[in-house]
């Protein structure tokens, strides 16, 4: 396995793929329908925009096993080092490192970035997703409950932070 950065070119359609069948077959995306080429496109584009990284593990065939990127995680000045990061690995290679692989470049390109917070937004039923980001150093910042409605049912919505030891020197502004 092999992490790399991902590009739209070469990556969107895998990428696609897997976040499509979280969203169709999972609480791990409050979404109902599936995404489409075009926000894929528009995706990789706010990621660039952003200097958001979106890393990618591939197998020694070049395909896409998983992917971690993380985005704003709210817009006002005083959260600029904070983001919010998703990762998502494909159904038949979970439970085999990826996951960790992915989150561990992703901290790391977090504090050459300078950030101080990761943040996840995890589904509160999804205990598999909540002791991987346990077993990473994350703890829980609290849970929004009926946050999102999906297969009949209230979820409630869970937040798991890391903070990091950057930056060295923050300032306001």
């Amino acid at each position: 396995m092999q992490i790399v950065e991902c590009n739209c070119e070469e990556h969107a359609g895998a990428i696609l793929e897997i976040l499509n069948d979280a969203i169709l077959n999972s609480t791990a995306v409050y979404d109902y329908e599936p995404r489409t080429k075009e926000s894929i496109v528009e995706w990789f584009s706010a990621k660039r925009n952003g200097s958001f990284p979106v890393l990618g593990a591939i197998d020694d065939d070049g395909a896409l096993l998983g992917f971690a990127s993380y985005g704003t995680f709210r817009s006002r000045a005083a959260y600029k080092y904070s983001v919010e990061h998703s990762v998502y690995v494909a159904r038949e290679r979970r439970g085999i490192g990826v996951g960790s692989a992915l989150m561990q470049r992703l901290i790391a390109a977090a504090m050459a970035q300078e950030l101080h917070v990761l943040v996840g937004g995890i589904d509160a039923a999804n205990r598999a997703s909540i002791v991987f980001h346990e077993k990473l150093g994350f703890v829980h910042a609290g849970t929004i409950a009926h946050a999102g409605f999906k297969f009949g049912r209230w979820l409630d919505l869970a937040f798991y932070q890391l903070l990091l030891t950057t930056p060295a020197h923050p300032v306001d502004g």
